[in-house]
C-alpha cells in the first residue's frame, strides 16, 4: 500500500537517513521516497499507517496529516 506523509523538520541528507532506517525498522521490504522539498515521505509497505507515523515521529520528526 503507497502512503504519503507530510514529515515537517527533515533539511539534510542525515534526515533522510534517519527517516529511512526508522521506516525500515519497522517493515524491512518498505520502499521510500523522500522529497525534503516538498516535506514528503512516499511509503509502500503494508505496516499499518499510524505504526509508520509514529516510527518517523521517534525519530524526532513532525508528521502532519
Amino acid at each position: 500500500m503507497n502512503q504519503i506523509f507530510t514529515v515537517v523538520g527533515m533539511t539534510c541528507g542525515h534526515c533522510e537517513k534517519a527517516v529511512t532506517k526508522a521506516v525500515l525498522a519497522l517493515d524491512g521490504q518498505a520502499k521510500l521516497v523522500i522529497d525534503r522539498t516538498q516535506n514528503t515521505v512516499q511509503v509502500d509497505s503494508e505496516k499499518p499507517r499510524e505504526a509508520l507515523a509514529q516510527a518517523i515521529a521517534d525519530e524526532g520528526y513532525r508528521v502532519s496529516d
